[in-house]
């Protein structure tokens, strides 16, 4: 994959094992002009991906301009939104320009998609569709400017059960990509926490001083479960604490955490067969080869753990 051009972030993304699998196609995606929808789990770079994937696209030089979907009252989208003129209603005194107009040029990130009110995604159907709006008050004019969008890994089963609106779901969902959760990338968490070490000692000007044994050992057995946020956050704390010139690194776990506990071979193996399966989607013989092991082993061995 060719990421020339593309900022730091998106470089970085792309660097890590396996990651690239889920974002091939990401430095073409981001040159379109089509909408992009990045699904995850919090924490795990979602809007991080979206603002390097606008700072890669040809759009990069004008603005990028982010909605927390989910903390526009409903009573104040359209206005927030596409803007209120001068005179539309009692008490508009003056003309305030809405996100779509301060985004012209450049790219609209609506983050957190699936917080929007069933009651105003109908209003954004038309913006999305053709790329026209009107701001309260004023005339319809056209809006020049790329979406993209973040949400969880199960919007699609959202939108099946009427939780968000198929239509507006498949407005978005012309070009996606999945970023998977840390415990889905157990293989990559050594170069991860190298990859992050160096960009926060980096940005914050000190030395990289590395991790103990004791430190790197309960890192790798840690669940994660605020994905790269979390350990980003670790990391970051325990670098800010320390002197320069100091002892390597040597965070002490959180609670809850395994600590240095070496992990049950059983525990290893229903990770794994789960990973394998996901990453196969599901099909027995590919998920098999992946793991070394026939389809009639992988077969018991998720009869013998209770792995659907």
């Amino acid at each position: 994959m060719n990421v020339a051009g593309s900022p730091l972030a998106l470089s970085r993304l792309l660097r890590y094992p396996d990651l690239s699998l889920h974002l091939a196609g990401a430095d073409r995606a981001a040159r379109s002009e089509a909408p992009i929808l990045v699904l995850g789990e919090p924490g795990t770079g979602r809007t991080v991906l979206a603002r390097a994937l606008h700072a890669a696209s040809g759009r990069s030089r004008g603005p990028l301009v982010e909605v927390d979907a989910g903390g526009i009252p409903t009573t104040l989208f359209e206005s927030e939104l596409f803007g209120v003129r001068r005179g539309a209603f009692t008490g508009a005194d003056r003309t305030v320009a809405g996100r779509v107009e301060l985004a012209q040029g450049g790219s609209l990130l609506l983050d957190r998609v699936e917080g929007l009110p069933i009651a105003v995604q109908g209003k954004l159907l038309r913006l999305f569709a053709e790329s026209r709006y009107a701001p309260l008050g004023g005339t319809e004019t056209e809006a020049d400017v790329r979406f993209l969008a973040t949400g969880p890994p199960d919007l699609a089963a959202r939108a099946e059960r009427g939780a968000f609106r198929s239509d507006l779901f498949f407005r978005l969902d012309v070009l996606s990509f999945r970023l998977p959760a840390l415990s889905e990338r157990r293989a990559d968490l050594p170069e991860l926490i190298d990859e992050l070490l160096a960009d926060l000692s980096e940005r914050i000007a000190r030395p990289n001083p590395g991790l103990t044994d004791r430190a790197r050992a309960w890192m790798l057995a840690h669940p994660w479960p605020g994905n790269l946020r979390e350990l980003r956050n670790v990391l970051e704390r325990s670098l800010v604490a320390s002197s320069p010139g100091a002892e390597p690194l040597d965070p002490q776990p959180p609670p809850g955490s395994r600590g240095d506990r070496p992990r049950r071979l059983d525990e290893v193996e229903i990770e794994e067969i789960r990973r394998a399966l996901a990453y196969a989607r599901g099909h027995q013989g590919y998920a098999a080869e992946l793991l070394g092991i026939s389809r009639k082993s992988l077969w018991e061995r998720r009869r013998r753990y209770g792995i659907p």
